[in-house]
């Protein structure tokens, strides 16, 4: 009596798995793909920045320092710049990883729609009176 019911729900556990599988792996992989910009942008901007500390370093008069300014604040630009970019980048990464998470939520919905549908049709069919036989 059990039986059918029994064998609904394991068929909808294994798939729920499956879409919280595929829902894991799209949020990891996304995951992945944001800390490799972040390290690759942190990397980009210290380097830069202790270019320009060396260079400081180095300088011995007034006349070295003057031309130090501009080179500072072109660093400071760019840093600024490499940030809002990485930061554009991670944003657009995380708005299709959510798009695909979406996309694979709403599928799964719509299959279990179409699944309750069958079931209740399949369900009325079977509780309709049969018509009499035309005399």
């Amino acid at each position: 009596m059990y039986q059918p019911f029994n064998e609904q729900f394991a068929a909808a556990t294994r798939q729920f798995a499956d879409t919280a599988a595929q829902v894991n792996r799209l949020a990891l992989d996304n995951a992945e793909a944001v800390f490799g910009l972040q390290l690759s942008a942190i990397e980009d901007r210290v380097n830069a920045t202790f270019a320009f500390l060396g260079e400081a370093a180095e300088a011995r008069d007034f006349e070295s320092l003057k031309t130090l300014w501009p080179k500072g604040a072109q660093v400071a630009r760019e840093n600024v710049e490499r940030g809002i970019a990485t930061g554009q980048e991670v944003f657009g990464r995380t708005l299709k990883a959510q798009g695909a998470i979406t996309e694979l939520a709403k599928s799964q919905f719509e299959a279990a729609a179409r699944g309750v549908q069958a079931n209740v049709e399949k369900t009325v069919k079977a509780a309709a009176p049969k018509a009499p036989a035309a005399k």
